[in-house]
Parts: C-alpha cells; sequence; structure tokens
C-alpha cells in the first residue's frame, strides 16, 4: 500500500512540474537579517545547498524527506529523492539571498539561513513547503517566521501535496498511544485534546489521556515554560484544548514529546 501512494505521490510531483507557482517576490512577515549573497553549486538533499565559497547551508525552519548520505542503514525516507530534485530546481545554479533569523550555524558548521532565490527572491523554504517536500521544523534558538511557514504547510496538507498524500507523514492522533509507541524516535505531528494540565517542580505536563502513565504527554521543561511567559500560549489554560504539537516522540510514561518553545504547538480549538 505504501508503495502504491509513494508512486501515485510522485506521479502528482510530476503532473504539477515545473512545480506550483512560487511566492515570487515576498518578504516574509517575520524578523531576519539580510547578509550576503553565494551561489548554489550543489543540493546535498531535500534541505541542504552547497555553496561557492564551499560553505553549506542547512534550510532553517525545514525537515525534507531524508536520505543515507553515508549513514549505514538508515533508510531512504519517501519522497526524498523528489525533495531533492524540487530543491535542486528552486536553486541550482542560482543566486541566493543568506537570511537569519536565529543561531547562524550548527554544530556541523552549516549555516542554518532562509535562502531568496533568483532575480524573483522567491522563498526557497516557504516553496518547498508549499509544494508538500518539506515540513516546517524549529528549534528554541531558531524559530523566526515559523507561524507563517506553518500556514502553508496547512495548505500543502489540506491539499494532499507531495509528503501529506502518503501514511508515512500523516497526522498522528494522541488517542492512539500504541500506534505511537511503535513510532518512538520519530519526528510527528499529534493532534487531540488535552485532558488536564499539571505543573510538578516547575515542569508542565499536557497530558492528552486520563491516566498520564500510559497516555500521550507534551513535556515543557522548567527552562523552556519560560519561552511562554509573553503570553502567546497559556501552558495552564490548555485544559480543554485541541491542539496539534510536533517533535521527537520519545517514550516517557507513555509516548510523549518535548516541547522547547510555543511555535511546537498550534492550538486547533
Amino acid at each position: 500500500m505504501l508503495r502504491k501512494k509513494i508512486i501515485l505521490a510522485l506521479g502528482l510531483v510530476i503532473a504539477i512540474s515545473p512545480w506550483a507557482a512560487p511566492a515570487r517576490g515576498q518578504t516574509p512577515d517575520c524578523k531576519l537579517v539580510t547578509s550576503g549573497t553565494a551561489t548554489v553549486t550543489s543540493v546535498i538533499d531535500g534541505d541542504t545547498v552547497g555553496l561557492d565559497d564551499g560553505s553549506q547551508v542547512r534550510l532553517v525552519g525545514t525537515q525534507a524527506p531524508k536520505l543515507p548520505l553515508g549513514r549505514k542503514n538508515f533508510p531512504v525516507w519517501p519522497l526524498a529523492p523528489e525533495a531533492k530534485a524540487g530543491l535542486a530546481e528552486l536553486t541550482l545554479g542560482k543566486t541566493v539571498e543568506l537570511r537569519y533569523g536565529g543561531l547562524r550555524k550548527d554544530r556541523h558548521g552549516r549555516r542554518l539561513a532562509h535562502l531568496f532565490a533568483g532575480d524573483d527572491q522567491t522563498w526557497v523554504q516557504e516553496e518547498m513547503i508549499a509544494r508538500g517536500l518539506a515540513r516546517t521544523y524549529s528549534f528554541a534558538d531558531n524559530r523566526s517566521c515559523v507561524r507563517r511557514l506553518q500556514k502553508r504547510e496547512a495548505r500543502a496538507r489540506g491539499e494532499e501535496l507531495g509528503i501529506w498524500s502518503l501514511d508515512y507523514y500523516a497526522l498522528r492522533q494522541a488517542s492512539e498511544t500504541g500506534e505511537l509507541l511503535d513510532l518512538v524516535n520519530s519526528f510527528q505531528l499529534v493532534e487531540g485534546r488535552i485532558a488536564a494540565v499539571a505543573k510538578v517542580r516547575g515542569r508542565v505536563f499536557l497530558n492528552f489521556g486520563k491516566n498520564y502513565r500510559d497516555d500521550f504527554t507534551a513535556v515543557i521543561s522548567p527552562g523552556d515554560v519560560r519561552r511562554f511567559a509573553n503570553g502567546s500560549i497559556d501552558l495552564m489554560a490548555l485544559k480543554g484544548a485541541t491542539i496539534r504539537v510536533r517533535g521527537w516522540v520519545e517514550r516517557f510514561n507513555g509516548p510523549s514529546i518535548d516541547v522547547t518553545h510555543p511555535e511546537q504547538i498550534e492550538i486547533l480549538k
């Protein structure tokens, strides 16, 4: 079934080539600092490119399907080759402007930048997400523009574009704890209604079931709770709310996701 859906998704990607209309000439409604231009000389995967100065850029704010890239026993994620091809179509051989909204380099020395490509200044991150070739992905120290990218992601998901046509990337339900436990150590988007909120020694627990020992839980550590102090999300008032939380699934009294910043949570109702 998965193979059939991948083939159908690939057919969709080919059918819409040369892709959906890009976000040409748009400036994101978020704070970014421009820091020079460069030419893209190589594409590593669906969210990493090489520049003419020898450096690499990790497209901050996105996560594309992964390729092994030399990692032993690492499986190719569905649509990873198509995501790489899409990024190449947008950037390879083109001049890109680098803009930053947070931490500028990762531990591998890659630049963490937003890219604006070509004469029309296509925002590459937004375009990859709009085509269904990447998900929105953020960090506590790099979350500028995430809310806008999430809106574009929602549109692509609603139209079942690219990755959103596959079960592999489907939204997960918080009530399906058995399925979530099978997905430990993977990045997921999980939706559900919060049954209870608890604060223990400064740590906040958003519990999605009646029994905290085995239900799905979103966990916010004391050091991360402070990032919610600006009032964007009142954690203690979320009981009864339906939310979407994204992050890496872990096993802690059932399946859980550590939440380090507000952009990991979308309040649905």
